[in-house]
């Protein structure tokens, strides 16, 4: 009996290694940055579009939505040798001659109360003056605040551009909660969002990582991490799938975190 009582644990111990070794997801086994690839070369993971009307420019893409007479996202690479000092005449605002219903005129905003901001902002595209221009299409630009827009929105495009420089590369993809009950401006009724949203992937290896904001429409000095969110939760106020492309595994991983502890604030 006494060699009995020994022997079903040593038994039990047995089984928990066979168990331990033989299952995938024990010990230090590979994590999904480790086993998947992006072409670099050919990165073009955009967002799915409720609209239907994507419009591609040389330095960003959008998708129009004619009902709020803005993009519901703009997205776009910021690379480490795109950001540069430069400084550059702003030019006029101009339509988007690509939106086939034609995009919202600038005079929407005059007297609005609202500044003329942008989604992809001029600051990322100031290593050439045919891409800092393309960012004065109206089609790039959505109803701001003037203490938002100069205020934690700029912190958080300066964060950005930190980040790009840090990291060499990052994916960019940003824009307005847009739904039916927004307030509007102007004859041709611009929607004025109530959040505004940015959400960064990291695709370079070792470490392969994305961030969420989801920002209130309003003047705030609170720390940049404390509007961080999950990815899905984004989707699901927008509608949008903003990383089709990747590889569902690793997809599922990134939108599903809200941990911001992998970026420097």
């Amino acid at each position: 009996m006494k060699n009995k009582a020994f022997a079903y644990p040593a038994l039990i111990l047995l089984i928990s290694v066979i168990i331990y070794l033989f299952n995938p997801s024990s010990g230090e086994s590979n994590t999904e940055e480790d086993t998947y690839t992006i072409d670099q070369s050919s990165f073009n993971y955009l967002p799915s579009s409720t609209t239907h009307q994507i419009i591609s420019h040389e330095y960003y893409t959008l998708s129009y939505s004619e009902k709020h007479e803005q993009a519901e996202w703009v997205a776009y690479e910021l690379k480490k040798e795109h950001l540069t000092r430069t400084q550059r005449k702003r030019p006029y605002f101009i339509r988007d001659k690509k939106i086939k219903t034609k995009s919202a005129d600038y005079k929407n905003y005059k007297k609005s109360g609202y500044t003329k901001g942008h989604l992809c902002p001029a600051g990322d595209r100031k290593f050439s003056k045919k891409a800092f221009d393309e960012t004065f299409l109206t089609s790039n630009i959505s109803p701001q605040k003037a203490n938002f827009n100069g205020g934690v929105w700029n912190r958080l495009e300066q964060k950005t551009r930190y980040w790009a420089a840090k990291d060499k590369q990052i994916y960019v993809i940003t824009g307005g909660i847009l739904n039916d009950k927004l307030p509007t401006i102007g004859k041709e009724k611009v929607a004025v969002p109530n959040y505004f949203y940015k959400i960064l992937l990291d695709y370079s290896k070792p470490e392969i990582k994305a961030i969420a904001f989801l920002v209130p429409h309003k003047e705030s000095k609170q720390a940049l991490y404390k509007f961080t969110v999950s990815i899905d939760k984004v989707e699901k106020l927008t509608g949008i799938d903003f990383f089709p492309a990747l590889p569902d595994q690793l997809e599922n991983k990134l939108e599903a975190s809200s941990n911001y502890k992998n970026w420097s604030f």
